[in-house]
């Protein structure tokens, strides 16, 4: 699968930055002086397609860092509500454990007789027919 998406997506796009590197390769001047434009103090000099896809990768990096700021309540409730799963996973693992302790006292009681549980009669303690 991964080979198919390399082949799909990354190879062509690959391409597609080659061209655009190869058509705009002209040296622009990159001022950071506001001031003073003629003669900045600080620029860079550097290929139109460096500065295009720097600012695309730069762009891309702050709308992730956003999304991931922005996603914090989301991430949160998450890590709480798996704290829970896990309370309630030991709290049942608890129960279960509890129930088959019960079920083996219970295995060890001794049976009914065959008349029942109230005699040959058919009449409980209080001597009610049944």
């Amino acid at each position: 699968m991964r080979k198919f998406f390399t082949a799909l997506v990354v190879i062509p796009l690959g391409l597609i930055f080659i061209v655009f590197a190869v058509a705009n390769r002209h040296f622009v001047t990159v001022s950071f002086d506001p001031f003073n434009a003629t003669d900045p103090a600080i620029a860079v000099s550097m290929p139109l397609f460096v500065v295009i896809i720097a600012v695309a990768i730069l762009g891309v990096a702050a709308g992730g860092m956003a999304t991931w700021f922005r996603q914090r309540h989301w991430r949160r409730a998450a890590r709480h509500h798996e704290a829970d799963a896990r309370r309630a996973r030991a709290e049942t693992a608890d129960l279960r454990a509890a129930a088959a302790v019960s079920r083996a006292d219970q295995q060890r009681l001794p049976a009914p007789s065959q008349y029942g549980f109230y005699g040959a009669a058919g009449r409980d303690k209080q001597g009610a027919t049944l």
